[in-house]
């Protein structure tokens, strides 16, 4: 029983010159090649970036980085070392003025399902959702959350 509920946590990534499928938790992701200008890993997380700067997905990855990169790159896509906006994040404060209307109260329902003991992940990753729909892209660090705004939000 311990193996399925391993393979159900993992993160199944499924690669074609069309388009990329994650799938976790039963819960299948579908980006088109022409959607995503770029793959990376941050950390422990593989990215896909589109073409406004916007995060497609962000999903926790255990798969070996050189294995990522040449997956990718054999099959067309755009790889880069790291996330290329790395440096464009600041520390969420409420009521930030730079923030767009609703981002706030988004990033304040999120701080609290941050905090839950015994999280819930679908609210935090479903609040995420809905920051990037506002053109946000958001980090999490310790607890923490860290934003930056993307040139236009990406078709998720």
């Amino acid at each position: 029983m311990v193996g399925f509920v391993v393979q159900h946590e993992e993160l199944v990534i499924r690669l074609t010159d069309d388009g990329v499928v994650l799938t976790r938790k039963g819960r299948n992701q579908t980006f088109r090649h022409d959607a995503i200008a770029t793959a990376c890993r941050d950390g422990k997380h593989l990215l896909l970036l589109g073409h406004g700067g916007g995060e497609l997905a962000c999903e926790e990855c255990d798969m070996d980085g050189g294995r990522l990169a040449d997956a990718f790159t054999e099959h067309g896509y755009a790889w880069a070392a790291a996330g290329p906006h790395k440096g464009e994040f600041r520390r969420w404060v409420p009521d930030a003025p730079e923030l767009p209307d609703a981002a706030d109260a988004f990033l304040k329902a999120r701080q609290v399902a941050l905090e839950k003991k015994g999280r819930s992940g679908d609210d935090v990753r479903e609040l995420r959702a809905e920051l990037a729909r506002l053109g946000v892209v958001v980090r999490d660090e310790k607890r923490r959350q860290y934003w930056r705004t993307c040139r236009q939000s990406d078709p998720a």
